[in-house]
């Protein structure tokens, strides 16, 4: 390692931008995120009301290596060079890495110095419209089980699904997984394997190949919108997420995710790391073509090596940065891509019943009566429609410290088209708030619960377009479409501007915690390269496929 210490500036301390910082400083910078908000976390921040946590947005965990790999950093010691799939991180059941974490290990030993995690298994519960439900868990026994009691003529498609998944995540995930697409030459290279897979189709249809029943084909599909995915338009090399929750689960933080963003910064801190709240940045410094700091909302110029935005790809390019500075990434380029839906959330407290165990887990899907035409009205036609799906997540099944006691902690997530819809959410967002809340209590989701809710509180898509500062109150950064993939998807290393990177949803590979941490890695490797500094290897057994479970 050089004795120089290079310093570095990263806008907003997301879940990708804390992630980078580590890195970073392990790499030899001397690192400080600037954050427009009073607290860490992005999307990932917290809520806190009346004696209840809220965890305002993501919520599922997978790939604890990749969590792991974080709090293992040391000062000068980045690991970058090491394998990104280590043999033995591959259990071969979900239920393998289950035992793992029960037996001591949350996420891994340096991990379980910050934050503890716990597997939550099933993974979902899928409710569907006529009132049953699937419990994916990864368990092959229990999903033929299942899958034979709603179609019995789909086992055989599941057989051949799981094979065709199995290649997709093999090659598109561990072998794919950390390339940067930084030229076309790149995705050219990969394309033919990926064509071969059936891997750019879309998911919806990739999954109809094997599976008849429209519930099967919702159940094996439902999972991108998670990251801001159209089943029906992302590509089909998306069906890895089968394997991904296969092959390692689906976790909690204990406290909220909020608990790992706490400590994530504190780690972050640990290496030495520094983070300014209330820290708005109204402009990135560009002088001779290179990034050289940022300007505050308060007038206060930063000055570094080098800058990375973990903001929204569209805001960092059209509000932070003068247009006479970008060539790559100009107003009208930036403006025809196509961006993911947005959300409403609804937080709410309620009472506990006496003797009541509520009929949910921890995850819940609550498909409404229409799948393809219910996505075409969020992701194309711009439609509120009458009918919704949601996503109700109680955490306080696993994590009851997060709740007063006698109570619950939930919150309900519907996907809404974005602000590009024209819909005002100051008129609407009351009733349509009402509308949820009433359906989970009549249809018997949890009965009595407008009389039970004791604190409750919503964003709506003008919460992302404003606090979170996302071009027309996207989510999730840019749609995770064919058109928007690998070379096609914002770079994570600028081509307008020297010493300027992007990290986070919006970047190379995508949205996703699991994704965002990824994305930080890979631009760690690419600023790390561009500053000419060296990385220790480190001797660690490298990936066999063969290892990843077959059944």
């Amino acid at each position: 390692m050089t004795d120089e210490r290079k310093t570095a500036l990263i806008i907003g301390a997301g879940i990708g931008g804390l992630s980078l910082a580590m890195r970073l400083q392990a790499a030899g910078f001397d690192t400080t995120i600037v954050e427009a908000l009073d607290q860490a976390g992005g999307r990932a921040t917290v809520r806190r009301q009346d004696g209840f946590v809220f965890d305002m947005g993501p919520t599922v965990l997978t790939v604890p290596h990749f969590i792991e790999e974080l709090f293992a950093l040391e000062r000068d010691e980045p690991m970058l060079d090491a394998p990104d799939f280590p043999a033995e991180i591959l259990p071969k059941t979900a239920h393998a890495t289950e035992l793992r974490i029960r037996e001591g290990i949350s996420g891994g030993p340096r991990t379980s110095e910050y934050v503890t995690i716990r597997p939550i298994l099933p993974f979902y519960r899928i409710y569907f419209d006529d009132g049953t439900y699937f419990d994916y868990d990864g368990d092959p026994e229990s999903t033929r089980r299942q899958i034979e009691a709603i179609e019995p003529d789909d086992l055989d498609g599941y057989e051949r699904f799981h094979v065709d998944a199995r290649a997709i995540f093999e090659r598109g995930f561990l072998e794919l997984g950390y390339t940067y697409f930084g030229d076309a030459w790149t995705m050219l290279k990969v394309a033919p394997d990926l064509f071969k897979l059936d891997a750019v189709r879309s998911l919806f249809s990739f999954t109809s190949r094997y599976f008849k029943s429209d519930k099967l084909r919702q159940v094996f599909s439902f999972e991108t919108l998670l990251v801001g995915g159209n089943p029906l338009r992302v590509p089909a090399i998306y069906a890895m997420i089968h394997f991904v929750e296969k092959t390692w689960g689906i976790h909690f933080a204990m406290g909220g995710t909020g608990a790992l963003v706490q400590g994530m910064t504190r780690k972050y801190q640990d290496l030495g790391g520094r983070i300014r709240y209330d820290a708005s940045v109204d402009e990135i410094l560009v002088e001779g073509r290179a990034a050289r700091g940022v300007r505050l909302h308060t007038g206060e110029e930063l000055r570094a090596d080098l800058v990375v935005s973990n903001a929204d790809y569209a805001t960092t390019y059209m509000k932070l940065i003068d247009k006479k500075h970008r060539t790559w990434n100009p107003d009208w380029k930036v403006k025809m891509m196509r961006y993911s839906m947005s959300l409403v959330v609804i937080y709410f407290g309620f009472e506990k019943r006496e003797g009541e165990t509520l009929d949910l887990q921890h995850h819940n899907i609550i498909l409404g009566p229409r799948y393809e035409e219910l996505l075409t009205d969020i992701f194309d036609r711009k439609l509120l429609s009458d009918d919704f799906s949601q996503y109700l997540h109680i955490p306080t099944l696993t994590d009851p410290s997060l709740a007063p006691e006698g109570h619950h902690a939930a919150y309900t997530l519907i996907p809404v088209p974005h602000n590009g819809s024209g819909l005002d959410w100051s008129e609407i967002g009351e009733a349509f708030v009402d509308k949820v809340l009433t359906m989970l209590d009549e249809e018997g989701f949890i009965p009595g619960l407008r009389e039970r809710i004791v604190t409750q509180s919503h964003i709506t898509p003008d919460h992302f377009e404003g606090r979170m500062q996302s071009y027309l109150g996207n989510a999730f950064g840019v749609e995770p479409r064919l058109e928007h993939s690998a070379f096609f998807r914002p770079h994570n290393r600028s081509e307008d501007i020297t010493n300027l990177y992007l990290v986070g949803a919006s970047a190379q590979p995508g949205a996703g915690t699991p994704s965002v941490m990824m994305s930080a890695k890979m631009t760690a490797r690419a600023i790390v390269e561009d500053h000419g500094l060296q990385v220790d290897k480190v001797d660690t057994p490298e990936l066999r496929l063969g290892d990843v479970a077959a059944k």
